[in-house]
């Protein structure tokens, strides 16, 4: 007769993660996929939508995709809340807003009182605020509220703090948005996501095409899902050579239980849950030190990319005071030099499309006249000419040369 003998360390985790492994195959061949959203098949809507005229069954083939099916128990049909991060850049959120907001529900804009290195910054979206007017009815204002004693080491924690905000804050069960104007009361059952509503998270220069937007409308997608971008530097003059900008992300809200949040969405980390692995106890810690293998599975199996979905346009500054805030603000000792915060060569870097720090592998492509592009830009050409156009002296800069 055997006596068993307990399991040594190694052996032990070993036979726990074969017994994860397990669990977690079983799982997916229960579960089919986790790229749906798991809800009763009520009526698939369907219909014209864009130009073409293409079905929700055409669309969403296109991408591999099902029709969304609204549960018979929703109270309404699916809605798009587009979460952006917005600090002062007022002619990108104008730019945003009026490309997408047929065919965007609610936008969430959480605004910071602080920097991320915690320095007191003006609350540039509020006091601009009737710039926006035509947009109001669909925009969900929120100033950030911090937690007792937040101090933080890292800016991104701070960052972090605003993105999971948009969740947390304004649209988790219980969350009250603050508004611009504090005697405005907003109607929380109105605003509320519902299972299977779409959820986009992106800074505010990571616009999503409209097509994109209907098509997350009507389909079922994965859960983790990134929407490559069209990537240019200085202006839609300029096309970055190489890989697709990996933002925006899109999700669906799953409730407070499995919805991810921003932070982890846009990270491609954590788990589902708007509460997942926050605790702070001892057990809360083990299970999610335990549970991690799991957690990696799950992600891998929720991940898709949608290619061309939306554009990115990075260092597209109106002024060159923009732009030389930004290069005395990167923190690589060797890019941050006087040699690279001169005026004329950054303007000559911009006029011709050459990467600012001269290296290698950063390559601009020029596309004159390019019309792949928010259409809003084309029709008010001399106002955003600094993106589409940085020919002549000023290289598109309004504050270039100096009239001193």
């Amino acid at each position: 007769m055997r006596l068993m003998l307990p399991l040594g360390p190694a052996r032990a985790l070993r036979t726990y993660v074969i017994v994860l492994a397990v669990l977690a195959v079983t799982w997916f061949t229960w579960s089919g996929t986790v790229a749906t959203v798991p809800h009763p098949i009520g009526a698939v809507h369907d219909g014209a939508v864009g130009e073409q005229g293409k079905s929700a069954y055409a669309v969403c083939a296109a991408h591999g995709w099902r029709p969304f099916s609204l549960p018979t128990s929703a109270a309404r049909p699916r809605r798009v809340y587009d979460l952006i991060m917005v600090n002062d850049e007022l002619d990108w959120l104008e730019v945003r807003l009026n490309t997408t907001f047929d065919d965007v529900d609610y936008y969430v804009i959480v605004e910071a009182p602080l920097t991320f290195t915690g320095l007191d910054k003006p609350l540039t979206i509020r006091d601009n605020w009737q710039k926006f007017a035509p947009y109001h009815a669909k925009m969900l204002y929120h100033q950030l509220q911090y937690p007792p004693n937040f101090n933080p080491p890292r800016a991104w924690d701070r960052e972090d703090l605003q993105r999971d905000a948009m969740m947390l804050q304004v649209l988790a069960p219980g969350a009250v948005p603050t508004g611009t104007d504090p005697s405005a009361q907003v109607d929380l059952d109105t605003v509320t996501p519902q299972h299977g509503d779409v959820l986009v998270v992106a800074d505010v220069d990571e616009i999503p095409r409209p097509d994109t937007l209907r098509a997350l409308r009507l389909c079922e997608f994965p859960r983790r899902l990134t929407l490559a971008s069209q990537f240019y530097y200085y202006s839609f003059q300029f096309r970055h050579r190489g890989p697709e900008w990996q933002h925006p992300q899109a999700t669906f809200y799953d409730g407070p239980g499995n919805t991810i949040l921003p932070v982890h969405l846009r990270n491609g980390d954590g788990g589902r849950g708007l509460s997942f692995g926050k605790g702070g106890s001892l057990v809360s810690k083990l299970f999610g030190v335990l549970s991690a293998p799991v957690t990696a599975l799950l992600r891998s199996h929720d991940k898709a990319e949608m290619p061309n979905a939306g554009w990115h346009c990075s260092s597209c500054y109106a002024t060159m005071a923009e732009l030389m805030h930004k290069l005395e603000s990167v923190s690589h000792t060797w890019m941050n030099q006087d040699y690279f915060r001169n005026p004329e060569r950054a303007a000559h870097h911009v006029r011709l499309g050459l990467d600012l720090w001269d290296r290698e592998s950063e390559v601009y492509d020029r596309i004159d006249g390019n019309k792949d592009l928010p259409q809003y830009l084309l029709t008010q050409p001399e106002r955003f000419r600094y993106l589409l156009n940085r020919d002549g002296n000023s290289a598109g800069f309004s504050d270039y040369p100096s009239q001193n």
